[in-house]
């Protein structure tokens, strides 16, 4: 410990060495971990990752502490990241291990209509909004500062382990950044942090799109054959059905008296 309180630093291999030991502990504990992996130098790369990292950047209240959180995160440092709805946990590895704890408002059900009603018409399919692959002014809807899908400074609430004094510690900045990088992957994530459905935004889509009566094109009907190679069933012409004979009646056996035989009439002599 130095004179001002701060621990001397530590290598970031003895830091990631120190890490592992307590990671295994937790792992033989049966608790989940889940470490934030980059390969190189590039935080995010899809729309997700690359929109939650710029709205992070955007607010003046973090930006004295991001530069350093930029650099954990691309160390490896953030050694597990748990997300889930309305929180955040992770573990960082600084001069020890320290536990990071942030807690996201739910997004205002107003807001979330408002995007829902916005955005409608503009995503296709679950599959496009996942992507990131729709229109620029979607897009801007959603990530629309104090208004849209991220989170502002006064929706977060931040806390470390740690022993410095500002709630944006590099530690804290470090898992911001990680998210970002884990939605890279997993983009649902954010909808579940914010504790909506993204599946709002299609049935909106829905209700503004009128329903067509036209017939299904031609590339898009499977023919019989397609279904038979995909089912492995034989989609030959149907048999005609087979005539159905009608059931015999049972015997009914006679008895002695009606077995005799009637004597047969005589025949008249011609005169």
């Amino acid at each position: 410990m130095s004179f001002y309180g701060w621990r001397p630093y530590v290598p970031v291999a003895e830091r990631r060495r120190k890490a592992e030991r307590e990671l295994e502990k937790r792992r033989k504990k049966g608790l989940a971990v889940s470490p934030v992996i980059l390969s190189g130098r590039v935080i995010a790369s899809t729309f997700w990752g690359k929109a939650w990292c710029e709205n992070l950047e955007r607010y003046s209240d973090y930006a004295n502490r991001l530069p350093r959180g930029r650099t954990y995160v691309r160390n490896g440092s953030v050694v597990d990241l748990q997300i889930a709805q309305g929180a955040i946990t992770a573990m960082v590895s600084g001069s020890q291990l320290y536990e990071v704890r942030l807690h996201v408002a739910p997004v205002p059900k107003t807001r979330w209509k408002s995007i829902c009603q916005d955005c409608a018409g503009g995503i296709d399919s679950l599959v496009e909004l996942l992507q990131g692959r729709f229109s620029k002014g979607v897009m801007e809807r959603i990530c629309r500062q104090t208004y849209g899908l991220f989170p502002s400074p006064a929706e977060i609430k931040l806390s470390c382990s740690c022993p410095d004094w500002a709630d944006m510690c590099k530690h804290v900045a470090a898992v911001l950044y990680g998210v970002g990088s884990r939605f890279d992957h997993h983009p649902e994530l954010l909808f579940r942090l914010r504790a909506v459905e993204e599946t709002d935004l299609i049935a909106s889509a829905g209700k503004t799109i009128p329903l067509s009566k036209a017939e299904p094109t031609a590339g898009k009907v499977l023919a019989s054959e397609d279904l038979g190679d995909m089912f492995g069933l034989d989609m030959g012409a149907p048999e005609a059905p087979a005539k159905t004979r009608r059931p015999r009646k049972p015997a009914v056996k006679k008895t002695p008296a009606q077995k005799v035989r009637k004597p047969a009439a005589k025949k008249k002599k011609r005169s």
